[in-house]
């Protein structure tokens, strides 16, 4: 990729860098940085840690300005899956940033370009380079654009509050290890099945769920292990 070659990538931005030094450093990995010091003065770890910063601000200024005055509780814990590995690399994904960024061989060889972790650190950097660039109202306006509907679902169906997530970190904490999930049951034809799955903490049984899919009745089992762990 061509230094002068991001027009694309500033179309799926909806956004001019008017420093493009600034847009090349965000896609500059630390491998190609350290194999091509001729060609990059710096790499995207910094912008990464600003556009962090940034992003966190954005989402919770427009959490706080919602009418249904969500509890702080809420607020944490929407940010939290907002800025997940997950949500921000589909994003990158989305705007096909994986094909535009600057790796050292390593990293193009392992498949850098479609690794989760580098395209949500990568992405983050776009946003940190977006900000000195244009200004906080021009990072606000980008993220809201791309990120505002999946705020608004996650709110509605509460799905920020994922417990097999809050399960594996408790169980982590009281007994250094994380739970075991166990099929007992597959009932129905193909394509309406209904799994029962058991979940174990050190070996003990601590919750049954069912569900229409292995993860909603993993769910619906964490669910239950959390309140067995509350008593």
């Amino acid at each position: 990729m061509q230094n002068n070659d991001y027009t694309a990538l500033e179309q799926s931005l909806g956004y001019s860098f008017r420093d493009r030094q600034l847009l090349i450093e965000a896609l500059t990995h630390r491998s190609f940085y350290h194999e091509h010091p001729d060609q990059a003065y710096a790499y995207n770890e910094r912008l990464e840690f600003l556009g962090d910063s940034v992003l966190g601000f954005v989402i919770v200024e427009y959490l706080y300005s919602l009418e249904s005055k969500l509890p702080e509780s809420v607020m944490a814990k929407t940010k939290s899956y907002i800025v997940k590995e997950a949500v921000l690399s589909d994003l990158a994904s989305h705007i096909s940033l994986g094909k535009h960024l600057r790796l050292g061989k390593g990293e193009e060889t392992t498949g850098g370009r479609t690794k989760r972790s580098l395209l949500a650190d990568a992405i983050e950097a776009v946003l940190g380079a977006l900000y000195l660039d244009g200004g906080l109202g021009e990072a606000r306006r980008l993220i809201l654009r791309f990120l505002k509907e999946k705020i608004d679902s996650i709110i509605s169906s509460g799905e920020f509050h994922d417990s097999k997530t809050e399960l594996q970190e408790k169980t982590q904490m009281l007994f250094g290890l994380i739970p075991t999930y166990k099929i007992i049951r597959q009932e129905g034809e193909e394509h309406k099945k209904i799994f029962t799955i058991e979940v174990h903490i050190a070996g003990e049984h601590y919750g049954t769920g069912i569900g229409k899919s292995k993860k909603e009745a993993e769910i619906s089992a964490a669910k239950e292990a959390l309140k067995k762990l509350s008593l």
